[in-house]
């Protein structure tokens, strides 16, 4: 199976962000990414497993801790 290979752009617009702001986070490495003589590229597979583990941890992150019901604060 051969792996797309996404630019800058096309990150930006998957993510419906700024071009500068996908360039920042490429930059201190908070989304997965490499160069290719200076530019920034992208492997599909690897903002598909990225964008996941960002849904998983908004997730966890708004459900908190769960009380037994019928238990009231």
């Amino acid at each position: 199976m051969q792996d797309e290979i996404l630019t800058l752009p096309e990150i930006a617009q998957l993510l419906k962000v700024a071009d500068k702001t996908v360039y920042t986070m490429a930059q201190k490495g908070e989304i997965p990414a490499f160069k290719v003589r200076g530019q920034w590229r992208f492997r599909r597979a690897d903002i598909e497993e990225w964008m996941a583990s960002q849904v998983a941890r908004t997730t966890k992150k708004t459900e908190g801790p769960r009380r037994p019901k019928g238990v009231r604060k």
